[in-house]
């Protein structure tokens, strides 16, 4: 199903009229691959042409953007926005201009919030509030079950009439098969996708790192990745039975990529979304008991992230989703094992993958492009392109610009990001969401508008030296995100 872009909200602003001149546009659902003038009148793109070829519009702004180069928007379909209740974290205008200053055009924001968003009122509430706040269009998901405590459905076609693009309990698994099986049923008839955190805690219990070598070496309880790839493996069964449309969140395995790619080939509706963290890191990262690194599912071997890679490569996984999950500093700045889990990612996403994969030859630039805003499609969302007529959603960015991570500060009001202080290629010049300028860098060619106060951030940009420490933990408490 289909839906329009009144599915996504964000703050009035005014259309853009401006002309980039001269930038590399690289399209693959187009197949635009060369130089060209980008003309944009009245926030769509009314022309594009040879460089040098367009005027500039009569009220608008030139860019020169020679040796840059012109992507369609990015869309992350899986954000937590920590609005509302935890703003301290994060909130609509923080987290959107983080978006946006890492070349984002559209968020999909998830329902663990405080409270949780499970009913109708509380979205309408918050969609109000990304009519005032929002810096790009954002989307919501809303709860499963009641209180993400899968004990309890939501009313979902309540929810979906309200303006939920679909249901995630998203933080924690449906560990009830029967629950699942009747939400399943229930979506049928509402629509909208289901989208699912795969986690078995009986398997995964207190645990803080992925289970191996590493975290027998450290001492700390290891969460396996059967205890994801079983779920996996049962809901897309479910999803099969009950012809549903299924999106798994955030893989981490390669035996999860299996039982996926059996469902494809079964000819089950389901999808599956993968992170910058997992495609790019592993769990010898941990080895520095820095908190940045801890999240869940958590970061896994070597062979478990080229599985990912191969996986996003053939398209067996759909789209790359970021599970930004800000925290505030004293949140973090703990013994690992007490610190929640979660990682920043909107910012960083791009290069960090463009850095670790494109320029070491694990993936090819098109593929990384195309993947990036696949998420919209997905969830029924029009697709950011770059041709005449469409929405002006994209950004524009300097592959041979290096940037250190976290150096000049964040957008995002939280500095949990696991790429901080890496030096990465690739910085984004001007994002354009929904045919308006949402960030535009500084550049001797064209001031920078005045950017949002930079978050707080570590004092070091090194890792963190923790102490190790055996605390007693709640249930539970390590699965926050």
């Amino acid at each position: 199903m289909t839906y329009g872009r009144e599915h996504l909200h964000q703050r009035a602003c005014e259309p853009s009229e401006l002309l980039i001149r001269g930038a590399h546009a690289l399209d693959p659902r187009t197949g635009l691959d060369e130089p060209l003038d980008i003309l944009i009148v009245g926030g769509a793109l009314a022309e594009l042409g040879p460089p040098g070829s367009l005027p500039a519009p009569p009220d608008g702004d030139v860019l020169e953007a020679e040796g840059r180069h012109a992507f369609p928007g990015f869309v992350d379909p899986h954000v937590h926005l920590r609005s509302p209740g935890q703003e301290y974290k994060e909130d609509l205008e923080s987290g959107t201009a983080a978006a946006a200053a890492g070349g984002f055009c559209a968020l999909i924001a998830m329902p663990n919030t405080e409270p949780v968003l499970d009913n109708a009122a509380i979205l309408r509430s918050l969609i109000d509030s990304a009519r005032r706040q929002a810096r790009v269009p954002v989307g919501f998901l809303a709860g499963i079950t009641r209180g993400l405590q899968g004990a309890e459905l939501t009313e979902m076609a309540e929810l979906r009439d309200a303006g939920a693009l679909g249901f995630t309990d998203d933080g924690m698994p449906v560990v009830s098969a029967g629950m699942l099986r009747r939400a399943l049923q229930y979506q049928r008839l509402a629509g909208g996708v289901v989208a699912l955190h795969e986690e078995d805690p009986a398997l995964s219990g207190d645990g803080v790192m992925h289970e191996g070598a590493v975290s027998a070496r450290l001492g700390l309880t290891g969460i396996p990745s059967l205890s994801e790839s079983t779920f996996v493996a049962r809901d897309a069964a479910l999803a099969r039975y009950e012809d549903a449309r299924v999106h798994f969140q955030h893989l981490s395995c390669q035996e999860s990529v299996h039982a996926l790619e059996q469902a494809k080939q079964a000819g089950v509706r389901v999808s599956a979304e993968a992170c910058p963290h997992h495609l790019t890191l592993t769990d010898d990262a941990v080895r520095t008991l820095d908190s940045r690194f801890k999240m869940n599912p958590p970061l896994r071997t070597e062979a478990d992230r080229r599985a990912l890679v191969e996986a996003l490569r053939s398209g067996t996984i759909d789209c790359i989703a970021t599970d930004h999950a800000p925290h505030a500093s004293h949140e973090k700045e703990v013994p690992f094992e007490q610190a929640p889990m979660g990682t920043t990612g909107l910012e960083t996403a791009f290069a960090a993958l463009y850095t670790e994969l494109v320029l070491k030859g694990e993936l090819e630039l098109g593929t990384l492009v195309e993947r990036m805003s696949a998420g919209a499609a997905l969830y029924g969302l029009p697709t950011p392109r770059i041709a005449t007529g469409e929405p002006a959603n994209l950004c524009l960015i300097d592959l041979r610009a290096r940037h250190q991570v976290g150096a000049g500060g964040y957008a995002s009001r939280s500095a949990n990001c696991c790429f901080e202080g890496r030096t990465l290629h690739g910085r984004v010049v001007l994002t354009l969401a929904a045919g308006a300028i949402a960030f535009r860098a500084p550049s001797p060619e064209w001031p920078a508008a005045s950017p949002p106060s930079p978050g707080p951030r570590s004092a070091s940009t090194g890792a963190l030296t923790v102490p190790p420490a055996t605390p007693s933990v709640p249930p539970g408490a390590l699965t926050a995100r």
